[in-house]
């Protein structure tokens, strides 16, 4: 099929006649817009790549995070004269304290000393009873006596033993020198025929029969002897033992009478007529009354650098005091260990017990060192890196460093860091796992 047109013809030489505003023939071809949820999606697309684009160039290093620097402490390296040293919060304690226990329980029945007063060595402060301390002490007496009186016995019958053996020697010694002479003079009348040849060997078998009894005799003496002075001597032992054992029970009756062990000033003994007091039980502690120490609480930090004879100082009324650190307690509690002190020299009159004093404890000499602010940057990256401000003041990026020793208001700076450059020692918390900050500006004041 042809192609139908809608106009006709017309010569090569002629143009078309121009349509006029009302013609039908003319059409408004209008622009095709975007969806609006199309739009939005757009819209995100373009913003996130620019995200992205404004991070990999503010911070091609590592992870970045925009500040505003009102939000920071800024502070300058400087070099200066580092002072190792810090305060230390004392409190005033006895120099020496003897606590007071209860060594037999029983009942108070009289109450000597007051709490507070000053006591000297060996002074009363106590009186109990014990009824049933009592009757072990008789009983135990009872049986001591007892003991003692048996072993007397076993003494007296070795000893009667011995002595008997010696009169059996005595009377044997006599028999065997009166039969030789017996003998002796029946064997003359029998070589001359005036006396009975059995009579005589009677007087030889008695004669025989006494030396054997003097050897057994004698063999019985030295093993009596032996066993004797075994029992003698296991005897006196356990009687000084049982004496030993006595006296032990009668001193339990003496320690029912609470004495001042020292001299000094009665604390902490609150005690009433009627009371019963447990034994091994606190009833009380004998202070110094003249001598004084502090006693401080240091941050476990500086435990590896306080060590004894360090130097203390404080000032009171208008005059410099010293002390010397005298102890060390290594165990930490709370986050701290405890020190004490003794003065090296005068001690202030006016010192109370419990008193609270400033002093500065010296851990080394004073030295030139480069020095940044002590501030709680410490506690969030324990002194391994730091942020760093640029010299304009835009950014700060994170940078290692190795810090030295620390007082309350510096730390030495031994490398990482040069001198007019400054850093930032506020908390670091909310950026501290970024590399590099954006020092926002606006609201600097």
């Amino acid at each position: 099929m042809g192609t139908i047109s809608t106009m006709e013809q017309l010569p090569a030489n002629q143009s078309p006649p121009t349509a006029g505003p009302g013609s039908a023939m003319d059409r408004k071809i209008e622009a095709r817009r975007l969806p609006p949820r199309r739009l939005l999606w757009l819209g995100l697309a373009i913003a996130v790549v620019g995200a992205a684009s404004w991070l990999l160039l503010a911070s091609p290093d590592g992870r970045s995070l925009s500040v505003a620097d009102d939000r920071l402490i800024l502070s300058p390296v400087k070099a200066g004269i580092f002072e190792d040293s810090i305060p230390v919060r004392a409190r005033v304690a006895p120099l020496k304290t003897v606590y007071l226990d209860a060594v037999q329980g029983g009942r108070v029945e009289e109450v000597l000393i007051e709490d507070g007063a000053t006591v000297t060595a060996g002074q009363a402060i106590v009186r109990l009873s014990n009824s049933d301390l009592q009757l072990s002490v008789m009983s135990t007496e009872s049986r001591v006596m007892e003991q003692l009186n048996s072993m007397r016995d076993q003494e007296l019958r070795l000893e009667q033993n011995r002595l008997s053996h010696k009169r059996t020697l005595v009377e044997v010694d006599y028999q065997i020198r009166r039969l030789q002479r017996e003998i002796q003079r029946r064997q003359e009348l029998l070589s001359k025929g005036h006396a009975a040849q059995s009579n005589f060997e009677d007087l030889v078998d008695e004669l025989a029969y006494n030396r054997a009894r003097k050897e057994v005799t004698l063999q019985s003496q030295a093993s009596d002897e032996r066993l004797m002075v075994k029992q003698l001597a296991f005897f006196r032992d356990n009687t000084a033992l049982m004496e030993a054992n006595l006296d032990f029970a009668r001193q339990s009756l003496e320690e029912l009478n609470v004495l001042a062990p020292v001299s000094g000033k009665l604390s902490g003994f609150n005690m009433e007529i009627g009371q019963n007091v447990a034994r091994g039980s606190r009833i009380g502690q004998i202070d110094n009354a003249d001598q004084f120490k502090l006693v401080a609480d240091i941050d476990e930090f500086y435990l590896s650098r306080v060590d004894i004879d360090q130097l203390v100082t404080f000032d009171h009324k208008g005059r410099n005091y010293r002390l010397r650190v005298a102890k060390v307690y290594p165990n930490v509690e709370r986050g701290a260990f405890a020190v004490d002190m003794q003065f090296t020299g005068e001690i202030p009159r006016e010192l109370r017990r419990g008193q609270t004093i400033q002093a500065k404890l010296t851990l080394g000499d004073a030295a030139q060192a480069l020095l940044i602010p002590n501030g709680t940057f410490f506690q969030d990256t324990g002194g391994q890196w730091i942020f760093v401000v640029s010299p304009d003041g835009d950014e700060a990026v994170k940078r290692p460093i190795k810090l030295g020793r620390r007082n309350t208001r510096y730390i030495e700076v031994l490398d990482g860091l040069e001198p007019g450059e400054r850093v930032i020692t506020s908390p670091y918390s909310g950026f501290r796992d970024m590399d590099h900050l954006a020092l926002n500006k606006k609201n600097t004041h």
